[in-house]
């Protein structure tokens, strides 16, 4: 038979947990109990907090694919679009061949005239 294993040992008793806290100073009794509550109050919101992000994170999963969705329409209707304009370009007679320049007529401000001849306005 072994040593520890003895039934009748009583060389170590563990309290148990009502005759300690009787014999405990009032103070850290009550000093348990508040942190015991606190503890409990931290937990809770440990949750709540988690509960929060998973219904945060299961709205903009929603959204997110609700303007994916929507990205996909408007990249259908802009190809289609396109084409609508495409086709219909060499049958229009009222569009005159045009060059980039007549497009996009140069920006002129005093800004930038005065930067090309160094002179600066007074402002």
């Amino acid at each position: 038979m072994a040593q520890g294993s003895d039934s009748n040992d009583t060389s170590y008793k563990s309290p148990s947990p009502g005759s300690r806290q009787s014999s405990d100073d009032p103070k850290k009794v009550m000093r348990r109990e508040k942190n015991r509550i606190a503890a409990q109050k931290s937990r809770l919101r440990q949750t709540q907090k988690a509960d929060s992000l998973h219904l945060e994170s299961e709205n903009l999963e929603k959204e997110n694919a609700a303007l994916r969705k929507e990205v996909k329409q408007l990249t259908e209707e802009a190809k289609y679009l396109s084409s609508v304009l495409s086709s219909h370009e060499p049958l229009c007679t009222g569009l005159a061949p045009q060059t980039p320049d007549l497009l996009y007529p140069p920006h002129h401000s005093s800004y930038s005239t005065s930067q090309k001849f160094g002179v600066y306005p007074n402002f």
